[in-house]
């Protein structure tokens, strides 16, 4: 038996299937689960006792050894067989009646530490209410109550002050629920601009600060961007902003936030490192506040502490947050799907997630942008398999790609496909090449050595050769694709030799402009390929399964979706339903919204300044609803401009004259302008011969006059604009 035992001594010791005729384990041995055994330096025979405080797999008639290691080296030593299975037979029935025996031994043990425990105090509590007169048993009854409440009292002031709440203020906060607010600043029911503002006491934090791009009502708008009045208003209380992720819709606003008020900045080292080039940009980076922030660790907020959580994205370092209060728990998901094989970053941690609901969960916030989509939302593995076919199609043509900048780990594998085919790549738009740059500096990219070429230098190589990488996926109105398509881009001209991949979904709002590219590509002889022909691009936000999947998981009091339209709102809180959530405990809000929610209910209890605020060149907010109004009479009806100089006595000098622009084309309207003309004539010699000389009614009769003359005669409603010089 020692002589097994040293051939043992320091081996593997696992997990595997032992014969059932070789145990002498008992049917009626508890069965005790565990996942692996691995025993280092294992030794039997004289000290198999030691054995019994290790994690040994026993069950029902089943032993779990690794017996093919154990064979291996008891052959090295010529020990036979039956040797062997005899010493393995016995030490097994001395561990399981030992281990059994230990296990009677201690729950004995537990029983009668209970009794005692119990028997003593109702004995101490009987022994001092019997030695006292019956008159002060009542009197005894009531100190060791008060003596009980003592304690309860001290152990949960001390719980308070672990939450960064003083014993005294909670006092008065127990008799009125402590409650979390939460003011909707942007992001509900449009794409983009998401930024939350969550309050508890007196401590705030913000949550993202992004803009969105502008739809087609709003002509000549560069950007939208958040109503930052009640921000500017509880400044004092704000102690950070808080980002998930590196998309304009979630950063694109910062800047102008740091223009008015300097707020600490927290997020993921991508992040971060993305907020710094748009801050460098601005000129804002010397005074920003930058933190970089790693998952799972904490920041304090007053009483409030926010833990970043990995989730998967079309991003890399991307997060949701858990918001720990002495409200309670709040997670918002931020942007997610669920990758099992994401192509950087590790899958989302849904284990943590379920921690979270286990332990109770407040209220859900969940991105709602795919939440009309069923089913789950595909790998980004899946583009890579199209890539490679979509390469080896186009063999003997310049490949050309737009999709986001920000989709960094596309890019990656898009460069790795070149490689592999022999191409150099080259960057074309002012986004793409600083995504590129910032992502490689912080080593989110692996480029191998020779790939990247200038823009420059496009030209020297064959185009079969070559890979560029372009912005445009969107069909905006500057980008790089869209000037190629027109013929406008000083470096690239397209033509029946270019293969060009569009890989990404138009954003509601640019199907049409993006249609209009991909007409004037196919004009030029060009070979398209969009999303709906191959599965050239994937989602980063997650389908109804999924998101049913997370909030089974953290199981929230309340639910709220964020992060789209109604629409997408309406049917997110649909699928909550389904799963059980009444519909009193779901909320659907609206921009301005101010929420309140704690444990006994979740209600809107006011509205605070928000909107929108357009951003058109360097001008920020100096263009509002009445600008857009005239643009869009200006862009749908033309304009017409009457020009006219006279005397202080009243004779006209020079005109009227008729001015259009965007109206109609004056050669071919000549007995229109005429008539116009003499209609301007009149009014104005009408008014001076009456004695009227006040320019603001000469020119309301003139507008009203003319729109009246205009819209009888070509059913159009012209912006008039009458321009009167006295001398």
């Amino acid at each position: 038996m020692q002589n097994f035992a040293r051939v043992i001594n320091g081996g593997n010791f696992v997990t595997s299937k032992f014969n059932e005729k070789n145990s002498s384990t008992s049917p009626n041995d508890e069965k005790i689960k565990k996942e692996s055994s691995f025993f280092p330096n294992a030794v039997l025979g004289k000290q198999a006792d030691q054995l019994l405080s290790l994690d040994l797999n026993i069950s029902k008639n089943e032993q779990y050894l690794k017996p093919n290691s154990l064979t291996n080296q008891v052959s090295a030593i010529n020990l036979p067989k039956k040797v062997f299975n005899q010493s393995k037979n016995k030490n097994i029935q001395q561990i399981n009646k030992k281990f059994k025996d230990n296990e009677i031994k201690a729950q004995k043990e537990e029983d009668t530490k209970q009794s005692f425990q119990k028997n003593t105090h109702k004995t101490f509590k009987n022994n001092v209410i019997e030695s006292l007169p019956k008159k002060n048993h009542n009197t005894a009854s009531s100190k060791l109550n008060s003596k009980k409440n003592q304690f309860n009292s001290k152990r949960l002031d001390q719980n308070k002050q672990e939450n960064g709440i003083s014993p005294n203020a909670k006092t008065a906060i127990s008799k009125n629920q402590l409650s979390i607010k939460v003011a909707f600043l942007g992001g509900l029911n449009e794409i983009g601009k998401n930024i939350t503002l969550f309050e508890c006491k007196d401590d705030m934090f913000l949550l993202d600060c992004g803009m969105a791009f502008p739809d087609g009502d709003m002509p000549g708008v560069d950007l939208v961007i958040p109503d930052f009045t009640y921000i500017e208003q509880n400044i004092d209380k704000i102690k950070g902003i808080v980002l998930t992720h590196g998309h304009e819709d979630h950063i694109g606003a910062i800047p102008y936030l740091l223009e008015r008020v300097n707020l600490p900045i927290y997020g993921t080292k991508l992040t971060i490192g993305l907020v710094g080039a748009k801050l460098k940009e601005a000129g804002l980076l010397r005074k920003a506040k930058l933190n970089v922030i790693n998952c799972k660790q904490h920041i304090r907020f007053g009483c409030m502490r926010v833990e970043l959580i990995h989730v998967n994205h079309s991003i890399p370092d991307s997060v949701a947050v858990a918001i720990h209060s002495p409200a309670g728990t709040l997670v918002h998901t931020g942007d997610f799907k669920i990758d099992c094989t994401p192509l950087q970053d590790d899958m989302i941690d849904l284990c943590h997630l379920a921690h979270l609901g286990n332990q109770g969960v407040l209220a859900l916030f969940a991105d709602s942008t795919n939440a009309e989509r069923p089913g789950y939302t595909m790998t980004e593995q899946k583009v890579i398999e199209s890539f490679q076919n979509l390469f080896y199609e186009a063999q003997d043509r310049r490949i050309i790609i737009a999709s986001f900048a920000s989709n960094i780990s596309r890019l990656q594998q898009i460069i790795h496909c070149a490689h592999r085919y022999g191409r150099k790549v080259a960057y074309s738009g002012r986004s793409i090449i600083s995504y590129m740059a910032i992502a490689a500096e912080l080593g989110f990219l692996n480029i191998p050595e020779g790939v990247i070429i200038d823009i420059d230098l496009i030209n020297r190589y064959p185009k079969d050769k070559v890979v560029l990488l372009t912005t445009g996926s969107q069909g905006e109105p500057m980008s790089a694709l869209t000037r190629m398509a027109y013929s406008d881009h000083r470096k690239i001209i397209v033509g029946p030799d270019d293969f060009i991949i569009i890989s990404a979904n138009p954003i509601p709002g640019n199907e049409k402009t993006i249609g209009a590219v991909i007409n004037e590509l196919l004009k030029r002889g060009c070979h398209v390929v969009y999303e709906s022909m191959y599965d050239v691009h994937v989602s980063g936000h997650a389908c109804q399964e999924e998101l049913k999947l997370i909030e089974g998981l953290i199981k929230p009091q309340y639910f709220i979706p964020v992060h789209g339209e109604q629409k997408h709102l309406r049917k997110h809180a649909g699928l909550a339903k389904a799963m059980g959530m009444p519909d009193s405990r779901i909320f659907i809000g609206e921009i301005g919204d101010l929420l309140e929610i704690n444990k006994d209910y979740i209600k809107k209890i006011g509205s605070v300044p928000a909107g929108r605020v357009f951003v058109d060149g360097s001008g920020v907010g100096d263009v509002g609803n009445l600008v857009l109004k005239e643009r869009k009479h200006l862009a749908e009806d033309g304009l017409i401009v009457i020009v006219a100089v006279m005397e202080s006595s009243g004779n006209i000098i020079s005109g009227p004259d008729i001015l259009s622009r965007g109206f109609v084309f004056v050669k071919e309207s000549e007995p229109l302008m005429k008539e116009a003309r003499r209609k301007a004539f009149g009014i104005l010699e009408s008014h001076y011969k009456r004695g009227k000389r006040e320019l603001g009614a000469i020119k309301m009769r003139l507008n009203e006059e003319l729109s009246k003359l205009f819209f009888d005669k070509t059913k159009r409603n012209p912006m008039i604009l009458p321009v009167i010089m006295e001398i």
